[in-house]
């Protein structure tokens, strides 16, 4: 997808001036951004530049210091009270959240539940769909991720990719706007990294708008419409894969590009 075609897109996500400090180290200083609607998003950028800090925020899992996200318009977590921003209460959060599906480093599965238990939990808890319905709709993600047969195990009996791909399954078990991944494959073993990153691939081709926060630049330069390179809490560099990957314009993006394809 070419960078004209993007921006023709209506905006998915826009976040205003995020600021997010932790004591004396600031975090988030000043980002601003647009995320074009059904586009995939790569953000770069070496540990605590604050690139996790950023996808937790979109969600409103982390709450900025200063500034603001939208979603198709709607800020997340917050609304206008003339000129100032005032928390909303955390029954509105949690509405706003069930459509936006996130995908941890860690799976973050329930232990006591099985494959299936948790793929429609949510679902049913949020009263998105009856029982019944959610679990022919969790089937079909099952296949769809590749675990057909994993419906009835618990995940301490799959590996480290399928637990991940299960945390993906629940994820779009939500039908969510938005889905957005905190290096989704940093906790696995290499041999299983392929099989994640396969899922999101498929994703990718469907017209959800994604985030990814990772470092594998092969599927950077593969899937995403979009890369963004941060460090120190700033948007350094962004722009097509061909130009953040290939050309770099700044010095700090080319050390990290440097550091990475060496390892």
């Amino acid at each position: 997808m070419t960078t004209a075609t993007i921006e023709t897109h209506p905006p998915a996500v826009k976040i205003t001036n995020a600021r997010k400090a932790y004591g004396s180290n600031q975090v988030l200083d000043g980002i601003d951004l647009t995320i074009a609607k059904g586009t995939v998003t790569v953000v770069l950028g070496p540990s605590g530049s604050g690139k996790s800090t950023l996808l937790r925020a979109i969600n409103h899992l982390e709450r900025l210091d200063f500034g603001y996200v939208s979603i198709d318009g709607e800020p997340i977590g917050v609304r206008f009270q003339g000129d100032r921003l005032k928390e909303l209460p955390e029954r509105m959060i949690l509405e706003q959240r069930a459509r936006i599906g996130f995908v941890f480093q860690n799976f973050n599965l329930f232990p006591h539940l099985t494959v299936l238990e948790n793929i429609t939990e949510a679902p049913v808890a949020h009263r998105r769909k009856r029982p019944g319905e959610a679990q022919s709709a969790a089937l079909r993600l099952l296949d769809r991720v590749g675990l057909s047969d994993k419906a009835s195990a618990y995940p301490r009996q799959l590996s480290g990719g399928q637990q991940q791909r299960v945390a993906i399954a629940r994820a779009l078990a939500m039908e969510p706007e938005l889905l957005l991944f905190d290096e989704p494959t940093s906790a696995l073993d290499p041999e299983l990294v392929g099989e994640v990153l396969a899922v999101i691939k498929d994703l990718a081709s469907t017209g959800t708008t994604l985030i990814v926060v990772t470092h594998e630049i092969g599927f950077a330069r593969e899937v995403a419409d979009r890369v963004i390179f941060i460090d120190g809490g700033q948007v350094v560099e962004q722009g097509t894969p061909a130009q953040v990957l290939d050309n770099p314009s700044t010095e700090r993006c080319r050390d990290f590009l440097g550091k990475v394809f060496r390892q």
